[in-house]
C-alpha cells in the first residue's frame, strides 16, 4: 500500500510572484497579505501600466501613439520659398492658357495668378461663350479688353462692384441689354468703347454718362435708345474726340440730338447713313459746333447738296471727308474741293463712275481718292490691322495659340 503523500497548497493566482522565484527551482511560498508588508509585495510584483484617461474622463485599455516623423531637410531651393515678387515676374511671362493652368495648382498660385499687374490687357477673341471667362477677367482688373464676335451669356460679376477696365471691344457680340447694362454699370473709367452692331436701352446710355473721360466712343449700327438720354449721354462725355454713329435706327430727332449736344472739340465723326433724317441745316449747325473737326464722315446722306461746301470750308484742320453715294452733289461740283486747305483724302465711293474717277485726280491732284472702303472713326481695329489691336493697343495675353 503507497505512501499518500499530503497535498500541498498551491499559491493563489491572484498574488502577486516575483519573476526570480519562477525561474529558479525553490518551492512556491505562500504570501500572506496580513502579515506580509506592502512595501515588499510591490517590490515583488512587475510593473504596472497604468491606464490613460481621455479628455471626456474615461478610461482607455489600449492607447495608440504614433512616433513624429522627421522632416526631410529639402536638398535645393523649394517652390514655396520663392516671395511673391518672383513668381509674378515668372508668370508674367506665361501665356494665358498657362497662366490658367497655374492657377489650380494651389490657393497661393491662384492668388498670384489672378494679380492685377498680369491682366492689364486680354484678348478673348475665339472664345465662344464668354461668361465664366468674364467672371474670372473682368473682376481680375483688365484694362484692355477686346471679345468681338462672342456669346457673352450670363457673367457673374456679384464680387465686383466696380470694375478698371478703361478699353473694351464687345463689336457684334451676341448679347442682351440686361446684360450689357449690368456690365456698363460697373464701368466709371471706360475711355474707349465699341458697341457696334449691339441692341441697346435708355438705362445703358446713363451708365455711359458716368464715364468722363470717354474718348472713343463706336456706336454704329445700334438700336434701342431714344433722343432725349442720346443727347445727355453725349452732352456728359466732355472729352470726347471720335464718335461713330452710322446707320444707328435713327430718326431725325436722333440726329438732332447727336449734333446739339456734341462736344465742341470732336475731332472725328461718322454720322452717315441716314438718308433723308441728315438735313442741310444739321450739317451748318454740325460745322459751326465743332470747329476742329479732322475726319467728317456725311455719306448716304441724299439731301446734302454742293451748297455744304461753302459750310465745309470753315473746318480749317478738315483732312478727311466722305461723301459717298450723296446722290444730289454732281461729281463735276467736287473740283470745288480744292478750296480746302488740309484735305488730304476724298471718299465718293458710288458718286463717281470709274470712268470719270481719272479725271477728278487730275482736277484734285494733292487729294487721295477712294482709299478707304470702310470708316475708321472710333473703330477698335481697322480692318488692314493683322496684329489683333484694339486703339493701338496690342493685348499681351491671347486665347488664341
Amino acid at each position: 500500500m503507497s505512501r499518500e503523500r499530503p497535498l500541498q497548497q498551491l499559491p493563489c493566482l491572484s498574488e502577486q510572484l516575483d519573476g526570480s522565484m519562477l525561474s529558479q527551482n525553490k518551492p512556491m511560498k505562500m504570501l500572506d497579505k496580513e502579515n506580509t508588508p506592502q512595501e515588499l509585495i510591490q517590490c515583488w510584483s512587475p510593473p504596472h501600466k497604468l491606464p490613460r484617461i481621455s479628455a471626456r474622463g474615461k478610461e482607455n485599455d489600449f492607447v495608440l501613439g504614433r512616433r513624429p516623423r522627421r522632416r526631410k531637410e529639402p536638398t535645393g531651393l523649394s517652390w514655396d520659398q520663392l516671395p511673391d515678387e518672383l513668381l509674378l515676374g515668372i508668370f508674367y511671362c506665361l501665356s494665358l492658357r498657362d497662366l490658367l493652368d497655374m492657377a489650380r495648382v494651389c490657393r497661393r498660385w491662384c492668388r498670384l495668378a489672378f494679380d492685377e499687374s498680369l491682366w492689364n490687357s486680354v484678348d478673348l477673341l475665339d472664345v465662344v461663350r464668354l461668361d465664366a471667362a468674364l467672371s474670372q477677367v473682368l473682376p481680375a482688373g483688365v484694362l484692355t479688353l477686346r471679345c468681338p464676335r462672342s456669346c457673352i451669356g450670363e457673367p457673374r460679376l456679384a464680387r465686383a462692384p466696380s470694375l478698371r477696365v478703361q478699353r473694351m471691344d464687345l463689336s457684334s457680340c451676341i448679347v442682351s441689354p440686361s446684360v450689357l447694362g449690368d456690365i456698363m454699370s460697373r464701368c466709371c473709367h471706360l475711355q474707349d468703347l465699341s458697341l457696334e452692331g449691339l441692341e441697346l436701352s435708355d438705362g445703358i446710355l446713363l451708365s455711359l454718362a458716368q464715364n468722363r473721360d470717354l474718348v472713343r466712343l463706336n456706336l454704329s449700327g445700334c438700336s434701342g435708345v431714344s433722343p432725349q438720354p442720346l443727347g445727355d449721354m453725349i452732352r456728359a462725355c466732355t472729352r470726347m474726340e471720335e464718335l461713330n454713329v452710322s446707320w444707328c435706327d435713327f430718326s431725325s430727332e436722333h440726329v438732332k440730338s447727336v449734333i446739339s449736344n456734341i462736344a465742341a472739340d470732336i475731332a472725328q465723326l461718322d454720322i452717315s447713313g441716314y438718308r433723308q433724317n441728315l438735313t442741310m441745316e444739321d450739317v451748318k449747325v454740325l460745322v459751326e459746333r465743332c470747329p476742329k473737326l479732322t475726319h467728317l464722315d456725311l455719306s448716304d446722306s441724299v439731301l446734302v447738296t454742293p451748297e455744304s461746301f461753302q459750310f465745309l470750308r470753315s473746318l480749317a484742320s478738315l483732312r478727311h471727308l466722305g461723301l459717298s453715294r450723296c446722290y444730289q452733289i454732281h461729281p463735276a461740283a467736287l473740283a470745288e474741293l480744292e478750296k480746302l486747305p488740309a484735305l488730304r483724302t476724298l471718299e465718293v465711293f458710288g458718286l463717281v463712275q470709274e470712268s470719270y474717277l481719272p479725271v477728278l485726280i487730275k482736277a484734285l491732284p494733292r487729294l487721295l481718292i477712294n482709299t478707304r472702303c470702310f470708316s475708321t472713326v472710333a473703330r477698335p481695329t481697322p480692318v488692314d490691322c493683322r496684329d489683333g489691336a484694339v486703339w493701338g493697343v496690342r493685348c499681351r495675353l491671347s486665347y488664341r495659340s
